[in-house]
């Protein structure tokens, strides 16, 4: 039997992908070569390895190779960081997922600066939630990842994230220095579930209070377009602070609260070559800007 590298990484893509046109466009290869690719790989191990569907999915051998395919790659990744460090340069892809407040509000920044510092690597963004980030960095589908307040292990802080209350301007309490949770026991609070609900319930535990959102909302921009007519208050994190209008405020709130914003690469497999280069230059570029600042 011969396994070889073109045909597993075809076929992570597809995996990826969801099917062999998008892989296609990612590997910038034609379909019929990820199609042959693919076709081949399963001749050798005499057995389908994809259910070709809408989108395609893995059989239940495929699933079994696919954690093996993806230590395969990573070890040929480990190989082009020896060679990459010798050479005193970095290249490749790197598929980085983070959240939404996370991608709008801290990477473009970021990238922009990436690819000024490291024009050979390529960042390519997922947004998801917490849950899909964790799961995607784990399963392989990226490479790394900004993981909010993460068991310790290898990463980078990226930054100290504290928590604020967003209000519109004319709000009562928009001029405060601090607003305490406790003053908005009478207004209407707005959520987004998938995002920091655990975090924003905490801030209402120690003072007592009952946790009792009006409404929760997923998507960010409809959060705050509802701060914006006046139909409730939220909590939102600093790195929100560049999407808001100019009629809405962002204040600390009491009692205090942040989270941690960590790029990692998987705990389980060898960190993508590049991770570590763009981590570092991250690092040093954020606590040039002032963004390691405290909550």
């Amino acid at each position: 039997m011969t396994v070889n590298l073109p045909q597993l990484r075809a076929f992570l893509a597809v995996v990826d992908a969801g099917g062999f046109s998008a892989a296609a466009a990612e590997l910038g290869m034609s379909q019929s070569a990820v199609s042959h690719a693919v076709a081949s790989l399963e001749r050798e191990l005499t057995a389908p390895l994809l259910v070709r569907s809408a989108p395609v999915r893995p059989t239940l051998l495929g699933e079994r190779v696919l954690p093996h395919a993806r230590t395969a790659l990573s070890a040929v990744r480990s190989l082009e960081e020896v060679a990459a460090d010798a050479a005193g340069s970095m290249t490749g892809t790197v598929r980085l997922a983070s959240t939404p407040t996370v991608c709008r509000g801290l990477l473009p920044g970021l990238l922009r600066h990436w690819r000024e510092d490291q024009p050979r690597i390529t960042v390519r963004v997922f947004e998801g939630d917490s849950a899909e980030v964790a799961r995607w960095l784990e399963s392989g589908t990226a490479d790394a990842a900004v993981l909010i307040d993460p068991a310790p292990g290898p990463g980078v802080r990226l930054a100290v994230d504290g928590y604020r209350v967003l209000l519109p301007r004319d709000h009562p309490l928009a001029a405060e220095p601090v607003v305490d949770v406790r003053d908005l026991e009478d207004d209407e609070f707005l959520i987004s579930p998938g995002g920091c609900e655990d975090r924003v319930r905490a801030l209402h535990e120690p003072a007592g209070l009952r946790f009792a959102p009006a409404h929760r909302v997923r998507d960010l921009a409809t959060l705050i377009s509802m701060v914006q007519a006046g139909i409730g208050v939220t909590v939102l994190s600093e790195v929100s602070r560049p999407l808001l209008p100019a009629d809405l405020v962002l204040l600390p709130v009491s009692p205090r609260a942040a989270r941690r914003l960590v790029l990692s690469g998987p705990r389980n497999r060898p960190w993508h070559p590049a991770v570590r280069a763009l981590a570092e230059s991250a690092v040093g570029h954020l606590a040039g800007r002032g963004a390691l600042a405290p909550a």
